[in-house]
């Protein structure tokens, strides 16, 4: 696993490199010569944090079911259209 490192100039100016370089592994992005963030594939940041859900079945939120939550009927009226 090979780890990369760019500024965070270089990388605004190409960031589709960055991303090219995560297939080899991380991408430190420096700021001012310090390491600041981190660029990681999903499938290497699944890995880290051994999530491997889908965002549909992340942001489904199951435990909300629990939740109340009632609105009023909105009312929508139309108005005379001026074209003048």
């Amino acid at each position: 696993m090979a780890i990369t490192t760019i500024s965070s100039r270089d990388f605004n100016q190409d960031t589709s490199s960055a991303k090219k370089a995560t297939r080899q592994g991380p991408v430190i992005i420096t700021d001012r010569g310090k390491p600041a963030h981190v660029l990681l594939s999903i499938e290497d940041y699944e890995k880290l944090t051994g999530v491997s859900a889908s965002i549909v079945e992340l942001l489904a939120m199951p435990e909300a079911a629990d939740i109340e939550f009632e609105t009023e009927r909105a009312v929508i009226s139309h108005r005379p259209v001026d074209l003048s």
